[in-house]
């Protein structure tokens, strides 16, 4: 047997063709991505891996419970073994406090530093010399009247500017007159003013230099000790801080010296070549520093004693002190540090199982009772992303303790969740990330019961969006006073004082800021899943909006005749709970197909009905293309699917009974006349919302057609369209209940009434009265001779005849009655 015939591809088994073909269809539809089970179990399974990599895996907790300041409410606590008393962080940071205010600083020696100085003031006087020559020479010239005077007097000039050598020119003066005299008087080079300063400045930079100068001012460290230690001799030894000198009180040294041989002008001249030469031969040293610092620290003990086995820590009623809370921190630490591996993993195995029963708990909700979710792939995938974006946050802060869990902006998932399904969901997944963290965080009760409140509060601030400043204002706020309130409570509760709960109203801040991140993520999601959330239907409703401003200027009755509709759907919606807002924007874009020909509607129509010109079966072609026209600019303007389905669904798989009562009196069309010519496409309302629309669009249109309509008429046209529609299956497909039904009955009655409710007769003179007649019956004539756009209008005129009878039936009642 081929491989042709196996799989029933063999022209010789043609029957068996379509069977298998539509067998791989099932399957293929069963294993789609949109539907796959392992796809979404997959999903499942990465949530809960995520929420386990928060839990802390080398711990084992106690069970200790206590508050500071309260009654020990357990027994006896015994020492189970003995263990040693840990110190407090205080008490830690006191010991480090005082090491680094005790260890001295260290000096590293620099043995070139004196033969640096040494060659700086060499240089500084073979610079000079050239200079002082070169004024020696001009002023001889000057003095004997040669002719090199201009000459040399501009060599000294050159020689004098190019001079690197800053001195004040009181001091050139002094050098100056001084290698002047001695040369001129031939006298011995000892005696110039220069050599004598440089002698006095080589025998100040030794002492200097043998007592030490540090490069660092005294004032900015305490000890009185400091340690110079020598790279090259290997040594280290403590000199007090009097023996050694900073720059500052070297250069006090340097100038009473100078003082003390020479007068204040010569003094000045050495200051000055002092300072061009002088350097410290102490160099601080803070790599040295810090390793000494660091290695004192690491002989501090983290213990302080130690508790005996069988020593008694705290009997029941004594009030748990500061110092029995840290025995006992001391304790849970101990047994901690001793727990074997076994211990470990099973407190681990533990958390594994506590994470898996919460998050089962979610996902049998949305098995169960929201199973559109459970059964899309792509929607489960997101429900799942927002919540892991949350449990990843706390994976970053618990791994790397950067903050306050405080800090986690757990309400973010359920108000997008809520924003994007309903509230239901949205709280829910309060329970299940605030559990889930909570038990993370060491089973905090606290953090648990304040995250779950804050994210409820948030969750009902955004069940029923209106603008944006709704959104960034008021939820934000609420989450943050919730917050404040709760932690607030349980503060006082346990009586810890202002300092902890002031602590964290910063982190709750930043918290409540972060929930402004939910606007461009939701937007972000609407891209990426292709859902439509209040947000966007907020921006679509605006009748400014291109499409609906040309569907008001091309057809300005449909356009009337949307917005009646709309008005409708959203009363009926909000009167059985469903989603009002969507019910409102589907309305206002249901009929934008009839823009392609909008004259061949009656609600658009003049004087002439383009009708007339056709037979009943291409009317109808005409009437049912504004549906598919209108799926078709829905699709050009990107408008949401939840949208496209309301256009699509609008009319069901109703028969449009104009046109096909008309038909069915041409005799010449019985034999081929076929009602599915004259039917909708569909679908059929799958919705609550596109239900009540095929509803609402088709009561509207009738309506309008009634004459002289009044509260009896009304009500008989409204029963009988929505028995009818039943009685048609249009709505078989819809979860409206029969009291969705009478809810929206009640509600499109209340409402038409309000619209044709009968008003004051203001008098006219006789002309006006004429010619208003004159009008009325030339519009009814219009009116007769104008086609309905479906069965709404002869819906009408039934109702309003059957009303009539009704009526008058019941005025030839005897009055007793």
């Amino acid at each position: 047997m081929s491989l042709l015939e196996k799989i029933g591809l063999s022209p010789k088994r043609k029957e068996i063709t379509p069977l298998m073909g539509e067998k791989l269809k099932k399957e293929q539809e069963a294993y789609s991505l949109k539907r796959n089970p392992y796809l979404r179990a997959f999903i499942f399974i990465c949530f809960i891996g995520i929420s386990i990599l928060s839990l802390p895996h080398a711990t084992i907790n106690s069970g200790l419970n206590y508050t500071v300041g309260q009654p020990w409410r357990a027994d006896d606590l015994v020492a189970p073994y003995t263990f040693a008393i840990k110190k407090t962080e205080a008490e830690i940071e006191t010991e480090q406090e005082q090491i680094n205010q005790t260890i001295s600083p260290i000096f590293r020696v620099e043995p070139s530093a004196s033969i640096d100085t040494q060659t700086k003031i060499d240089s500084l006087y073979k610079r000079i010399m050239p200079v002082l020559e070169g004024y020696y020479i001009w002023q001889e010239s000057k003095e004997n009247n040669l002719n090199s005077v201009f000459e040399d007097s501009i060599r000294f000039a050159q020689s004098y500017s190019n001079t690197s050598i800053q001195l004040t020119e009181d001091s050139w003066n002094l050098l100056f007159e001084s290698y002047y005299t001695m040369k001129t008087r031939n006298r011995p080079q000892s005696s110039f003013l220069g050599v004598r300063v440089k002698q006095e400045l080589e025998q100040i930079v030794e002492t200097l230099h043998t007592d030490g100068i540090i490069n660092r001012n005294k004032s900015t460290f305490d000890q009185n000790e400091i340690i110079v230690r020598n790279p090259v001799n290997s040594t280290d030894r403590i000199v007090t801080k009097a023996r050694v000198r900073d720059l500052k009180e070297a250069n006090s040294y340097a100038q009473f010296q100078l003082n003390r041989e020479f007068s204040q002008e010569v003094a000045q001249l050495g200051m000055e070549l002092y300072n061009k030469a002088i350097q410290p031969n102490n160099i601080y040293s803070e790599a040295d520093t810090e390793a000494k610092i660091q290695e004192e620290l690491n002989t501090i003990s983290e213990t302080k004693g130690a508790i005996a086995q069988g020593q008694v820590i705290i009997r029941r009623g004594d009030i748990v002190t500061e110092q029995v809370a840290n025995v006992l921190n001391s304790l849970s630490e101990t047994r901690s540090k001793n727990a074997s591996l076994a211990e470990k993993w099973l407190r681990f195995s533990g958390g594994v199982i506590a994470i898996i029963a919460i998050s089962m708990v979610f996902f049998m909700y949305l098995y169960l009772y929201r199973r559109p979710i459970s059964n899309h792939n792509g929607l489960f995938f997101l429900v799942f992303l927002t919540m892991s974006l949350v449990s990843l946050a706390s994976v970053i802060i618990f791994r790397f303790e950067l903050s306050s869990i405080y800090v986690i902006p757990i309400a973010i998932a359920p108000i997008i969740l809520t924003i994007i399904f309903d509230s239901r969901v949205g709280i829910i997944a309060s329970v299940t990330l605030a559990s889930l963290i909570g038990l993370v965080n060491g089973n905090d009760f606290e953090f648990t019961i304040a995250t779950f409140c804050a994210c409820s509060m948030g969750v009902f601030s955004v069940r029923d969006i209106k603008d944006r400043s709704q959104f960034f204002f008021t939820t934000p706020g609420i989450v943050f006073v919730t917050y404040l309130i709760v932690v607030g409570a349980f503060a006082l509760a346990k009586l810890s004082g202002w300092d902890d709960y002031l602590n964290q109203i910063l982190f709750i801040a930043i918290n409540a800021v972060f929930i402004l991140f939910t606007y461009p993520i939701i937007l972000l999601f609407e891209k990426l899943f292709g859902v439509t959330t209040d947000f966007t239907l907020l921006e679509m409703s605006d009748t400014n909006r291109p499409l609906l401003k040309e569907l008001m200027n091309k057809a300005p009755g449909t356009f009337h005749h949307s917005l009646q509709v709309a008005n409708l759907s959203e009363a009926a919606a909000s009167a059985i709970k469903a989603n009002a807002l969507l019910c409102r924007v589907g309305a206002l874009y249901h009929d934008i197909g009839k823009m392609v020909k909008p004259s061949y509607f009656v609600e658009n129509q003049g004087s002439v009905n383009e009708h007339d010109k056709l037979k009943p079966q291409m009317s109808a072609m005409v009437i049912k293309a504004h549906v598919s026209e209108g799926v078709k600019m829905a699709e050009e303007h990107g408008l949401p699917k939840a949208i496209t389905h309301f256009i699509e669904t609008h009319h069901g798989t109703s028969v449009i009974r104009y046109f096909y009562e008309k038909a069915k009196e041409d005799e010449s069309l019985k034999e081929m006349l076929n009602e599915e010519q004259f039917r909708y496409d569909g679908p059929l309302p799958s919705t609550k919302e596109t239900g009540i629309l095929l509803l609402a669009d088709g009561i509207e249109a009738a309506s309008r057609a009634m004459k002289n309509p009044n509260y009896s008429k009304l009500e008989n046209l409204v029963n009988r369209m929505v028995d009818d529609r039943v009685t048609e299956g249009q709505l078989s497909h819809c979860p409206l209940t029969f009291r969705d039904l009478s809810v929206i009955k009640e509600t499109f009655l209340n409402i038409l009434v309000g619209v044709y409710h009968s008003r004051i007769e203001y008098p006219e003179d006789s002309e006006r009265k004429t010619k208003g007649k004159d009008k009325e019956k030339e519009h009814t004539s219009d009116r007769s001779n104008a086609k309905p756009d479906d069965e709404s209008s002869s819906d009408a005129e039934k109702s309003e005849n059957k009303s009539e009878q009704t009526q008058t039936q019941e005025e030839s009642k005897p009055s007793s009655e």
